[in-house]
Parts: C-alpha cells; sequence; structure tokens
C-alpha cells in the first residue's frame, strides 16, 4: 500500500516528522466521533460508560507496548506535553531534593526548551556531549549526577539522526543514584522493543502519530512504585487521569493510539528487518552520489537515514525533489528557523555539515520500488546541484 495517492504522487519518506494513520487505527477511531460520542467522564449514561471502556481498553493496549502497568499510562495531547510535565512537573514535586536535572545537548526542543525554561526559575541543568556518532558517554552521564540531582532525561532514539541510546543502562546509573529516569521516545515507542521495568525506566514519554495513530494525542509512563514517582501536573481542573492532566478526554484519539501500539508492537521485528534492509538500500546509491551517513553506523533506528553531501546546500536537495520525493532536513517541529540542527553541530561537525544534511525516514508502507526511485531521484539532483556549482 503506497501513500502517494496522499501526497500528489510523492514518495513520502518523512515518516519521522509524522506517519499516516493505519487504516486499522481509523476504523477503531471512527465510532467515537459520531455514534459513540460520549465523555469518558460521565458516569451517568451509557455514551459516556461506552467511552469509558474505550479508554481504558487503549489504555491497557499501551501500556502492554512498553511493559508498563495500565494506571501507570497517563493520556495527554503528545509527546511535547509529556516531556513538560515529565522536566517540569518532577522538578516542582521533588524541590526538597534538589534543583539540578542532567540532559543531553542532542534531546529534542521539547525537553531542551523545557530545561531552558527551568533554568530561568533556578533549577541547574547540565547538558552533556555526545561523540562524533551521537552517543553518550555513560561515565560522563555517572559524573554529572550531583547530591542535588532530581532528575536526568535522555531520549531513547534520536529523531535526527536516529542514533538509539543504551537506555537500559542509563536506567541503571540513574537507579543507583536515586535519580528520576526520564526518556523522550517518541521516535523509538512502537519502532523497537521497550520495556520500562527492565529499563528502569521513571517517566517515558510517547506520541501516537509517529506510530501510525492519530496526531494530537500521546502518553506519559509514569511509574508507579519502587520507587513511585508522581510529577506535579500542568493542567488542573476536573481531575481526569488521577488527577495529572485534567480536561476532557480524546476518546477518538486515544482509542486511535491503542490500536496503533497494538499493531506496532505486533509486527515490530519483522518491520523492523525490513526497513533496516530498505534503508541499506536505499543508502547505497546514496553513498554513491558522494553521501556520508549521521549517526552510529548499527545502533540506530531502522527506519532512519541522516545523509550529509559535502558543499549542497540540504535545502536545495529537497526543493529539487520536493514533487516527487517527501524528505525533509531535520525536526519538523523547528524546521521554518534557518538555525542549523543543534543535533548535526553536536557531533562537532560543524554547521556546514548540518546545512548539508537531509534527513529520510522509511515507513510501514513504502514499497522496495520507491526507495529505488526515491534514491535515483535524489541522487539525480545531487549531479545537478554538484554540476552547478561547479562541484
Amino acid at each position: 500500500m503506497s501513500r502517494r495517492a496522499a501526497g500528489g504522487g510523492q514518495i513520502y519518506l518523512d515518516h519521522h516528522s509524522t506517519t499516516p494513520v493505519d487504516p486499522r487505527v481509523l476504523d477503531e477511531m471512527m465510532p467515537h466521533f459520531a455514534g459513540s460520542f460520549g465523555n469518558a467522564s460521565s458516569a451517568d449514561h451509557r455514551y459516556g460508560h461506552a467511552a469509558a471502556e474505550a479508554v481504558e481498553s487503549a489504555r491497557e493496549r499501551v501500556a502492554a507496548a512498553v511493559g508498563a502497568r495500565p494506571e501507570e499510562i497517563i493520556f495527554t495531547s503528545g509527546a511535547t506535553e509529556s516531556d513538560n510535565m515529565a522536566l517540569a512537573g518532577t522538578m516542582a514535586r521533588y524541590r526538597d531534593r534538589g534543583d539540578h536535572m542532567v540532559t543531553c545537548a542532542t534531546e529534542h526542543e521539547a525537553v531542551l526548551g523545557t530545561a531552558r525554561h527551568l533554568e530561568g526559575s533556578g533549577v541547574k541543568a547540565t547538558y552533556l556531549p555526545v561523540d562524533g556518532e551521537g552517543e553518550l558517554d555513560l561515565g560522563e552521564l555517572e559524573s554529572a549526577i550531583r547530591d542535588t540531582t532530581v532528575v536526568a532525561s535522555v531520549m531513547a532514539a534520536n529523531n535526527e539522526i536516529g542514533t538509539m541510546h543504551d537506555v537500559g543502562e542509563i536506567g541503571r546509573i540513574t537507579g543507583e543514584r536515586g535519580v528520576v529516569f526520564h526518556t523522550d521516545a517518541a521516535q523509538a515507542a512502537g519502532h523497537i522493543p521497550l520495556d520500562v521495568r527492565g529499563m528502569g525506566i521513571g517517566l517515558m514519554s510517547m506520541s501516537a502519530h509517529k506510530m501510525y495513530g492519530p496526531k494530537g494525542v500521546g502518553a506519559l509512563y509514569v511509574r508507579g512504585a519502587k520507587p513511585r514517582v508522581r510529577p506535579e501536573p500542568l493542567f488542573r481542573g476536573g481531575g481526569q487521569e488521577r488527577g495529572m492532566r485534567s480536561g476532557t478526554l480524546n476518546v477518538p484519539g486515544i482509542a486511535g493510539f491503542g490500536k496503533a501500539a497494538e499493531i506496532a508492537v505486533r509486527g515490530m521485528a519483522a518491520e523492523g528487518e525490513r526497513l533496516r534492509s530498505l534503508a541499506a538500500r536505499m543508502l547505497r546509491p546514496l553513498e554513491d552520489a558522494g553521501g556520508v551517513l549521521n549517526g552510529h553506523p548499527t545502533r540506530r533506528l531502522p527506519h532512519n537515514l541522516s545523509v550529509y553531501f559535502e558543499g549542497i546546500e540540504g535545502k536545495a536537495i529537497i526543493n529539487s525533489v520536493a514533487d516527487r520525493v517527501a524528505i525533509s532536513a531535520g525536526s519538523a517541529c523547528t524546521a521554518s528557523t534557518v538555525e542549523p540542527s543543534h543535533v548535526i553541530t553536536a557531533l562537532g561537525h560543524g554547521e556546514g555539515r548540518a546545512h548539508s544534511s537531509i534527513r529520510i525516514g522509511l515507513g510501514r508502507f513504502n514499497t522496495a520500488e520507491e526507495v529505488d526511485s526515491a534514491s535515483e531521484i535524489i541522487a539525480g539532483a545531487v549531479g545537478r546541484l554538484r554540476r552547478i556549482g561547479g562541484g
């Protein structure tokens, strides 16, 4: 099943920005827009009961996908809200323990922006560097933890270069030091195995629209015991989600999220191998055209390619192929800015490499034929741009 039709003939290869809603997910959502339209907090009639049942069913599915208990899943509007709640809420709740947090230079702006905001209110933040492949030195992480450190936030997998961090080892280090470990798993959940208990995760952010679910819905896993974590809520009102996230629940979106999580986990192993093979197939002709892979060569998301073409603006490549292939320069959340990718510059390569890199995100509905066609189109565009530039 191709995504060409919706894109007016384009081959869609920007799955890190968002994924199309899987038809099976849409089928799960549709009844909750009309016939079963109740408010999940309305306990006095069958409409409310049906909505509540849909929400709890989805909660069970999302929890099962990451090894959590259903009551540890708090539904939110997306990973950005979850990141904000995890960091701001945890620092506020445990301010008597300390005023320090640790994070990583290559985090998503939802984490970095929250950390900078907290610094304005007296929180001290340490931003750990990464090596040239985007990996964190775990010894530096351990050294950065102080007696006053409350939370450490390190993403499971990077949204631009695909490098995966050793979440289990980070969980062990933080657990031994009594620090709450938060991981932004927006790009990882549904794509690689995650086990919140086995990995020592205290808080984990997820997003439905990165795993073929709808936009506008996400979740925060909040560990319920051994030890319990409980951030201060960002929203107050009706007390929904056990008082941690007030507001009328997005029942259709939550139902879709649950179905998307179930589908993703069921097919994860086979789909991961398929996408890894397609990524390798696509990378070869791009390397023949002078491309160099950003990020770790093997410890990376199976569907990610971040490729650097020396001397050519990434935006020029993207614009040259835009009528046929949908790719991006980096995070969709900062695509309107002209600043170079903070992720690429954090690798130590400089702004030139950041400006000359493109991001490709393969997906569930891409075919080998599409990959071959897209590779040829991108490589052709690179060749034309080199000739125009005299390179």
